[in-house]
């Protein structure tokens, strides 16, 4: 069994003018992303939106030294970007998608991503979104030492550092056994 992890694809890592985006990278991925979401969803593989979310007065979370604030609770920031908005909100009702908070940067970590996962039997994961060396990266470590085999659609992934963006691909494939497709 397999399932596709949509990480962080939101207005604030996409859009020109989100708080930390990505930019022209993030959303040139935006058409490939939402077809194989599409995919996964209709051929009723379990889909999951895994979605960083920090609250206004977040200063204790150790990214706020790290980065700008973003992805701030109940702003435009946290919406998915651009058709894939629509999307989950003609889809969100199926038994086979799942939206989740995520506080860290991996979608395993504090959460119930591994149980939700076992029960369904999923030992393949297919993961897209943004961004690719750090998001994408660290649930692909915790993927990894989770005993999942790990997919990563190339066109399906972006970071606003291209050097690290390459850097992750090849460590994906290299160290963690991860195919790139």
């Amino acid at each position: 069994m397999k399932a596709l992890i949509s990480i962080d694809y939101t207005y604030d890592f996409v859009a020109e003018d989100g708080l930390l985006t990505t930019g022209e990278l993030g959303s040139a991925i935006h058409d490939k992303l939402l077809l194989k979401t599409k995919e996964f969803t209709e051929a009723g593989d379990f889909v999951v939106y895994a979605i960083d979310k920090h609250e206004r007065e977040d200063d204790y979370h150790p990214e706020m030294a790290l980065f700008p604030p973003h992805n701030i609770s109940g702003t435009k920031g946290r919406e998915l970007f651009g058709e894939l908005e629509t999307y989950y909100q003609e889809t969100k009702d199926r038994t086979n998608v799942y939206y989740f908070d995520k506080r860290h940067y991996s979608a395993f970590s504090g959460t119930d991503l591994d149980i939700r996962l076992r029960e369904r039997g999923i030992t393949e994961l297919t993961l897209v979104g943004v961004c690719t060396d750090i998001c994408v990266l660290h649930t692909a470590v915790d993927a990894y030492n989770l005993g999942y085999k790990i997919s990563i659609p190339e066109d399906c992934v972006a970071s606003f550092d291209e050097d690290a963006h390459r850097w992750a691909l090849a460590h994906f494939k290299n160290v963690l056994g991860a195919k790139i497709v």
